[in-house]
């Protein structure tokens, strides 16, 4: 019984570290793939708020169609501003293993904000990042870089 105590007391830390670390497997930075084309898009960055949930940034645009586009269809607070830099997932919540759901994501060239959930695939080489309106759903896979 007094192993047993012992065993479980010294693994209830090694249990919450993997629960933080399921989360921050996301963080880092990804390579965007357009699903209509196949091509590199962006770069972003995924971060780890310190509530735990995740956001990512545009911290580079890859062959943008005109120099330091801005956001001119968006409809909230990043209407107008720069697309680089631009924060487009917010608010994304650990949901299982690997798994994330509860947030936004922001298409920019759209401007429309879509419920996102994201998912590690692939040993966590690629991120799948999806997004819906209503029963309308688009998703991308997204490469580590």
């Amino acid at each position: 019984m007094r192993k047993t105590l012992m065993a479980a007391c010294l693994a209830a830390p090694l249990v919450l570290l993997s629960m933080s670390a399921a989360a921050a497997d996301a963080v880092g930075r990804w390579k965007t793939i357009d699903s209509d084309t196949g091509k590199a898009k962006s770069i972003v960055e995924i971060t780890q708020a310190s509530d735990g949930t995740l956001t990512g940034r545009i911290v580079e645009l890859l062959n943008p169609s005109k120099p330091n586009p801005l956001c001119d269809k968006c409809k909230d607070d990043r209407r107008n501003k720069p697309i680089t830099g631009m924060e487009i997932i917010r608010g994304m919540k650990a949901d299982g293993a690997n798994a994330w759901s509860g947030g936004t994501i922001l298409k920019p060239d759209e401007g429309k904000v879509y419920k996102s959930k994201m998912q590690l695939i692939e040993g966590g080489g690629k991120l799948e990042v999806s997004g819906c309106i209503a029963f309308i759903c688009k998703s991308q896979t997204w490469i580590r870089q």
